[in-house]
């Protein structure tokens, strides 16, 4: 199975919708869902940081993924973006059939 999601986080709601917006017009990704307000603790600059975010789940297919990386490090407000994929092992074949005509061919 190609399809993947992936999921990227953003500073906050406005940037995630701008980032999936550009992605969606690229034909980059089939969907994204958008959570405006998760809480976030990692390490950063040697601390322990404690933020809000706002995270996406996207829906796309494996060979895109390359592209997907580049333009979001072109439009992430972070240094070091959050941008992490995972394999979709079963799914509905309706719903992955979409993803697959919905994006674009490699």
């Amino acid at each position: 199975m190609e399809e993947i999601v992936v999921i990227i986080t953003a500073s906050n709601e406005d940037e995630a919708v701008r980032i999936s917006k550009a992605l969606l017009e690229e034909k980059l990704v089939a969907c994204v869902n958008i959570h405006p307000k998760v809480r976030s603790l990692y390490w950063w600059e040697g601390k322990i940081q404690d933020e809000g975010e706002a995270m996406m789940i996207i829906k796309t297919r494996r060979g895109l993924l390359g592209d997907i990386i580049k333009k979001v490090k072109e439009i992430h407000s972070y240094t070091v973006p959050e941008i992490i994929a995972l394999p979709i092992i079963e799914g509905s074949e309706d719903y992955l059939r979409w993803v697959q005509e919905v994006t674009r061919k490699d």
